[in-house]
């Protein structure tokens, strides 16, 4: 038995007056009860109570240990009802990071029910294409995109898997053509993402054959929403991860490009600090977005 529990014993004896009672009411035996007060008082050096067969009293020492003991023990059961009860109703501040795209799409969207949910939780988004390095910063949960995730300093939880894939306008393309090979794009004019691994090659793959195709934008942006908003414009075919653009292909205001050929798969990461215990705030988050994922089938949606 821990020292803790030797401390709630004593008390429990002090204040039922009896030994026998005392293990009653913790599920021990008396002579174990007996045990566990004499190593608490060979441990302090200090006789703290008077035991006979049926009744026991406190010493003089023991009668000023029992009252500090009272208030200690006091203390801790409402510590522990306030981590009971942020547990079940977490509360403060919870910085998210993301991209503008994810964001947009799949952060802003969701806050109001999560409100509903959490009301105590204040969510702050800090919208940004560039990766932060959550130990540097306050951030408590990153959404990261990648083809994959190198930081071991972190605790990584995969979140969805989406397609890149190319895409133009029906007008681009009834003006310019429906490329049929990766080569025919050398024609075309391509929008392509600035922050992408190796932006000026596209690495298609078909049937177990892999072709590199070295290309070159006739515009570039580190937003992935400006490049959406040219290519429904009639601008030019780009280059996206599914998620961004995959209204766009149900409605049929954008089309798929040599959809027969994959292009590296980026796989959506939940990041955050590693810790033995994550904070309310932070699981509750997580689970509440795991949920809407898998409920919504984004995995299926955005990979076929």
């Amino acid at each position: 038995m821990d020292r803790l529990t030797e401390i709630e014993l004593f008390v429990r004896v002090a204040e039922l007056g009896s030994v026998s009672k005392a293990a009653g009411r913790l599920d021990i035996s008396v002579s174990a009860a007996s045990r566990y007060l004499m190593a608490l008082e060979t441990r302090l050096g200090a006789r703290l109570m008077e035991r006979g067969p049926r009744h026991a009293s406190l010493t003089q020492i023991g009668a000023e240990y029992f009252e500090r003991c009272k208030l200690v023990l006091a203390e801790l059961r409402e510590a522990n009802s306030l981590v009971s009860a942020t547990a079940v109703n977490p509360s403060g501040v919870l910085r998210i990071t993301s991209t503008v795209s994810f964001c947009m799409l799949h952060i802003g969207p969701l806050l109001p029910e999560y409100a509903r949910r959490y009301p105590n939780v204040q969510v702050d988004v800090e919208v940004s294409n560039r990766y932060f390095n959550l130990l540097d910063s306050d951030v408590d949960l990153a959404i990261r995109t990648r083809e994959y995730e190198a930081d071991s300093s972190i605790t990584i939880r995969r979140l969805a898997e989406t397609r890149r894939v190319l895409a133009a306008s029906p007008g681009y393309l009834s003006q310019n053509g429906m490329p049929r090979t990766p080569a025919d794009l050398l024609k075309h004019r391509l929008l392509l993402y600035s922050y992408a691994n190796r932006p000026d090659e596209l690495h298609f793959e078909r049937d177990g054959v892999e072709t590199v195709l070295p290309v070159v934008g006739c515009m570039k942006s580190d937003e992935g929403q400006v490049i959406r908003a040219a290519t429904l414009q009639g601008y030019g075919i780009l280059v996206q991860p599914k998620y961004v653009i995959y209204d766009d292909i149900v409605s049929g205001r954008l089309v798929p490009v040599l959809d027969a050929w994959d292009l590296p798969r980026l796989t959506i990461n939940l990041a955050y600090a590693s810790r033995r215990f994550v904070p309310a705030k932070v699981r509750t988050f997580i689970d509440y977005l795991v949920e809407h994922f898998e409920k919504m089938d984004y995995q299926r949606k955005w990979t076929e």
